[in-house]
C-alpha cells in the first residue's frame, strides 16, 4: 500500500508540473511527456480539478477527431502566505498558485519573544486574510523565512543570530494559533526555492543564489534538487574563512567573507578607516560621490566575493548564480571587481558557462520566496503539507 501510495504521489507531482511548465496542455501530450498511462493522467487530473488545483481551460487544435481539453493551473484556486520575519518587523504577502503577491502587509514587532511574535503573526494573517475575503477553505498554508540555522523539516528556529533565539519550535507555535499548517525555512533557501520553482532556475538543475545585505547567504540546488545539508543548515557562505588573522566575526571567529561583504561590516570598516558614515545610504552616498574610501571598501568588498564565488564555481559547477538581496544597490562599485576575481579564480574554464544575474529583492521579495516553502510542497512527490493538514 505504501509503495502504490508513492507512486501515485509521484505521478501527481510529475503531472502537477508538467501543467505548470507547459500548460495549456492537453491530456494524452501530458501522458506523452510523462510516460504516465493515459487512465492514470485522467484520473489524476480529476483529482487535482477537485482540489483546485487546476482547470479546464479551453479546447486545444484538432488533430483529427475532437477538440482535446487542455488544462491548467489553477492560480487563483489556492493561495499561501509568505511571511519574511525579521528581528523588529514582519511582511507579509498572500501569493496565489503562481506566486504572484496578491497583497501584502508590514507589521512591527513589539517584542522578540517567540510567543509574543506567534501571537501578532496569527493576527496579522487572521487580518489579511479577513481584509481580502479570502475562502479560509482555499488556504494551502503558511511559510515563514527567517536567517539563521533552520531544521525546516521539524519547524525548529536552532539558532538565529539576530533574534536571539535557539531551539524554538516556531513552526508548532505559530501553527497553534492558525487553521493551516506551517512551514519554516531559512530566508535565503526560500528565495532559492521561489527561482527554482517561478524564476529564471526553473529549467536549470544546478543554480546558487548569493544574497548580498544585513549577511551574505548561500541557497543551493543541486542536480534539480534544493541541497541544505545533513541538519538543513548548509550555505553559511558567509561564514566561510578569508583571513584567519582577520576581524572577529559576530559569530565568534575571525576573517568571515561576511566580515568584509555585510552592510554593518562596510560600515565598521568605513570608520576604521575614518570616513563617518552611520547608514549604508552615507556610505553609498560617499562612493556616488567619489570619496576614496568609499569607494576603496567597496571595491575590496566586490573582490573577496569574487573570490569566494569563484569557490562556489570550482566547488559545483553551476550554470547559474544569481546575486540577490539588498546590497545589490551598492552593485556599480562592488560588481566590476567581482567578476574580474570571478574571471580571475575560476578553474580552467570552469566560469565561462555560468551565466550571472543580478537580482534586487525587496522585503516583498523575501515574502514571496518564504510563500515557496508552502508552494513547493504542492509541486513534490511526497508534499509534507498533506501529513501536517491530515
Amino acid at each position: 500500500m505504501a509503495r502504490r501510495q508513492l507512486l501515485k504521489e509521484i505521478n501527481r507531482s510529475a503531472i502537477l508540473n508538467v501543467i505548470k511548465a507547459h500548460g495549456p496542455i492537453a491530456r494524452a501530450d501530458i501522458a506523452r511527456r510523462t510516460q504516465i498511462s493515459p487512465a492514470a493522467v485522467t484520473h489524476q487530473t480529476a483529482a487535482l480539478i477537485e482540489d483546485g488545483l487546476i482547470f479546464e481551460k479551453q479546447e486545444g487544435n484538432s488533430r483529427g477527431g475532437r477538440r482535446p481539453i487542455l488544462l491548467a493551473l489553477n492560480a487563483t484556486g489556492t493561495y499561501v502566505v509568505g511571511v519574511k520575519l525579521a528581528e523588529t518587523r514582519a511582511t507579509l504577502a498572500l501569493t496565489d498558485l503562481n506566486a504572484e503577491i496578491v497583497t501584502r502587509h508590514a507589521i512591527d514587532l513589539s517584542s522578540r519573544d517567540p510567543v509574543s511574535v506567534s501571537d501578532q503573526l496569527a493576527e496579522a494573517i487572521s487580518d489579511v486574510l479577513n481584509r481580502t475575503h479570502i475562502d479560509h477553505n482555499r488556504m494551502l498554508g503558511v511559510g515563514v523565512g527567517m536567517a539563521g540555522i533552520i531544521d525546516s523539516v521539524n519547524g525548529i528556529c536552532r539558532m538565529s543570530p539576530y533574534n536571539g533565539w535557539h531551539n524554538v519550535p516556531f513552526a508548532d507555535l505559530l501553527e497553534e494559533r492558525l487553521d493551516y499548517p506551517v512551514i519554516l525555512g531559512n530566508d535565503v533557501s526560500t528565495l532559492t526555492l521561489v527561482e527554482k520553482l517561478y524564476g529564471p532556475g526553473q529549467h536549470v538543475n544546478d543554480l546558487l543564489v548569493v544574497t548580498l545585505g544585513r549577511g551574505v547567504g548561500l541557497g543551493m540546488v543541486l542536480n534539480g534538487q534544493m541541497y541544505r545539508g545533513a541538519r538543513g543548515s548548509g550555505g553559511e557562505f558567509g561564514h566561510t574563512t578569508i583571513d584567519p588573522q582577520g576581524v572577529i566575526c559576530q559569530c565568534g571567529k575571525r576573517g568571515c567573507l561576511e566580515t568584509y561583504i555585510a552592510d554593518p561590516w562596510l560600515l565598521r570598516r568605513a570608520a576604521m578607516n575614518g570616513l563617518t558614515a552611520d547608514t549604508v545610504d552615507d556610505l553609498l552616498a560617499s562612493a556616488r560621490g567619489g570619496d576614496g574610501v568609499a569607494l576603496h571598501i567597496y571595491e575590496s568588498a566586490g573582490q573577496v566575493l569574487g573570490q569566494g564565488i569563484a569557490n562556489l564555481i570550482n566547488l559545483f559547477n553551476p550554470s547559474l548564480i544569481i546575486v540577490s538581496g539588498e546590497g545589490v544597490r551598492a552593485g556599480d562599485f562592488i560588481f566590476p571587481a567581482m567578476r574580474d576575481a570571478i574571471a580571475k579564480h575560476t578553474f580552467g574554464q570552469l566560469g565561462e558557462d555560468v551565466v550571472l544575474r543580478i537580482e534586487p529583492a525587496s522585503d516583498d521579495t523575501w515574502a514571496r520566496g518564504a510563500a515557496g516553502l508552502v508552494l513547493n510542497e504542492v509541486f513534490e512527490a511526497q508534499p509534507r503539507i498533506l501529513q501536517l493538514s491530515s
